[in-house]
């Protein structure tokens, strides 16, 4: 009798030994960890996992830790089909999450439709992710129209009306610069030049003299952080004084340390609360898992990964100890006033827009952002 007691603990000892402790709640993301958008990427998944660690130390949602699988896609809309597929159809994942860039994000649409995964919080402010809807998609962060539009109204309010509009030759660019536009409507002007360039191999030995010679006052940049950095230098060899504008899709501490001397007086617009501003419940929240990380501090960038980390998480819990795709798209659509701390998000089946903040910011002399 002892010995089969005894065979019954071990062989109990053993099974709890390879038995894991709890089921993992996989998530995929696919963006440009290298490329010209790795600065920002990094950053933004940084802010992500800050939050996510966080919650997992806490015990996870339900029990069930958060496990983010990512892949890098080098910002080719190509790879990121291909990694989003690997991630839907391999590894089973719940959902996507903060993929970077509207090529890439139209370039995985396809995929969602067809197995019914949710993508939330993409790094993009497409239009093309809100209007029409996309049943699958789950916005966080403000549309780059809005942004556009804002920035010009407010070159105007502070008398610099002659600008110039230098866009990447994409949707991105195409969609960004439909809010110029409308801001130019808006103020009854019209660029001084308006022009693109390539997204993967910008050039700007012939655009950077054509500003110049056009007398623009300022240049909007709707382009990737690498392209922004090579253009202004590009500005300022070529003579031009222009200030230099460009979207919150630069907004990362990274974009500052690639414009180097040339990033002082920038102005980048925003779609979080400053990321010093203690005043806002989200940013001191963010503020005190960073300091407890020892980090120095946070950055736009971050901010955006650590707001898509609370949606995520909040989703996650809403679709129950035992979530599914569809469960998790269904407790999505139900989210209704969720404040994220200081900021409210509801989505519906009829409305994935997410938020509308916008703000503007400006690179200080100490190469930090101010507001």
């Amino acid at each position: 009798m002892k010995q089969y007691l005894g065979a019954l603990a071990l062989a109990a000892a053993m099974m709890s030994i390879g038995a894991p402790a709890a089921a993992q709640l996989l998530v995929g993301q696919t963006s440009g960890f290298t490329g010209p958008a790795a600065a920002g990427v990094k950053e933004n998944t940084d802010g992500a996992k800050l939050y996510l660690d966080w919650v997992n130390a806490q015990g996870g949602v339900h029990g069930q830790p958060i496990q983010l699988v990512s892949l890098d896609d080098k910002f080719e809309p190509q790879l990121s089909a291909e990694n989003a597929k690997k991630l839907i159809v391999e590894k089973n994942v719940l959902a996507l999450f903060l993929g970077r860039g509207t090529p890439n994000a139209q370039a995985v649409l396809p995929l969602l439709n067809e197995h019914r995964v949710p993508m939330i919080a993409p790094s993009t402010g497409a239009m093309a992710l809100h209007k029409p809807l996309q049943p699958y998609v789950f916005n966080v962060r403000a549309t780059y129209q809005r942004e556009a539009e804002r920035t010009i109204r407010h070159l105007s309010l502070v008398s610099v009306d002659r600008i110039a509009v230098l866009q990447a030759d994409d949707s991105f660019g195409a969609d960004a610069v439909q809010g110029a536009m409308a801001g130019f409507d808006a103020i009854g002007k019209k660029p001084v030049m308006l022009a693109k360039f390539d997204r993967s191999k910008p050039d700007f030995s012939t655009l950077a003299p054509k500003v110049a010679t056009s007398g623009a006052q300022a240049v909007l940049f709707i382009g990737s952080s690498s392209a922004v950095a090579e253009g202004t230098m590009a500005l300022r060899n070529a003579g031009s004084a222009a200030q230099v504008v460009t979207l919150s899709n630069n907004a990362a501490s990274g974009f500052i340390k690639m414009m180097g001397v040339n990033g002082r007086g920038t102005i980048v617009s925003q779609v979080f609360p400053y990321e010093r501003s203690i005043a806002s419940p989200i940013v001191k929240e963010a503020l005190e898992l960073a300091r407890a990380r020892k980090l120095d501090g946070i950055s736009p960038a971050m901010m955006e990964g650590f707001a898509a980390a609370k949606v995520l998480v909040e989703g996650l819990r809403r679709a129950g100890p035992a979530p599914t795709r569809e469960r998790l798209v269904a407790a999505l659509n139900g989210l209704t006033r969720y404040d994220m701390g200081g900021m409210e998000i509801s989505y519906s089946a009829t409305d994935h827009t997410g938020l509308d903040f916008a703000d503007l910011s400006i690179i200080g002399n100490d190469g930090k952002f101010r507001r």
